[in-house]
This record gives C-alpha cells, sequence and structure tokens, in this order.
C-alpha cells in the first residue's frame, strides 16, 4: 500500500501572528525610507554615507528616532560599559545599518545582544550593500 509523505501542517497560532506583525508599522516606514536611499544613492558606499542619509530621511517623514543611541551593558548584575546603536527608532525598533558584501550570523547576533540589552523586541538589520535593498533586510523578533 503507498502512503504519500505528508507536510508537517504547521498552523499559525495567535502568538506567532502577534509576533510576525509586532511594531510593523514602524518597520514599514522605516524600510520604505531606507529603499528611498538606497534607490537614491545605489549601493557599495560607506555605512556613515547612508547613516547621515536615512537620518535626514526620517526626519523629512517625520519618524522619530535617536542615531548613535547610547546603550548601558552590564554583566551580572554589574555595569561594565556603553555601547552605540545606529538607530532607535519611534523608542521601540533598533536599526543596524551595514554596508557589506553578505550578512552573516553574528550580525544577527549583534542585533539579538542589542535587543536583550534594550529590553526592546524588534530590530533590522538593513544592507546597502545589495543591488535591492529588500535582498539586504533582516527583521529580527525576540
Amino acid at each position: 500500500m503507498y502512503l504519500p509523505l505528508l507536510k508537517e501542517n504547521k498552523m499559525k497560532t495567535t502568538e506567532d501572528t502577534e509576533k510576525e506583525y509586532l511594531f510593523k508599522n514602524i518597520t514599514e516606514k522605516v524600510i520604505g525610507a531606507s529603499i528611498e536611499v538606497h534607490k537614491i544613492l545605489g549601493p557599495g558606499l560607506l555605512e556613515g554615507i547612508y547613516e547621515e542619509a536615512l537620518s535626514h530621511e526620517f526626519k523629512l517623514r517625520n519618524i522619530k528616532y535617536e542615531r548613535q543611541k547610547e546603550i548601558s551593558l552590564r554583566y551580572k548584575d554589574i555595569y561594565v560599559g556603553n555601547h552605540r546603536i545606529d538607530f532607535l527608532v519611534e523608542r521601540e525598533i533598533i536599526v543596524e545599518l551595514k554596508s557589506v558584501e553578505s550578512l552573516h550570523p553574528i550580525h544577527e547576533v549583534q542585533v539579538i545582544t542589542y535587543l536583550k540589552a534594550t529590553g526592546k523586541r524588534v530590530g533590522l538589520i538593513i544592507n546597502f550593500n545589495v543591488e535591492q535593498l529588500k535582498d539586504g533586510i533582516k527583521r529580527i523578533i525576540l
């Protein structure tokens, strides 16, 4: 008797859906602004140039942000130093800019570290060194 292999039917739970859409409206605004910057400047420039341009685009679109936001780092209940994140948008989304050949797992881990350190839940990695920006965007949700 032949029995076809059944694909695992994983239904989305309410928690999956909530997680997937957490701060979706803000991330869409950030991605839209980033696409505009990439459309005009193109790939291959230094990260700082994209940071400056994206900061300007956020202002034009009335997106609230903090640039080079300093965060405190703790280790076993003691303060060990500060670090800076590229952008904190609308007090909720961490945005880490890159201009690299390709994204690597360490880039994702870096943003996860920032999310944990700040108590935030959503981060975006935006790599401008790609032909089409959609190929350089990674959304991370804790």
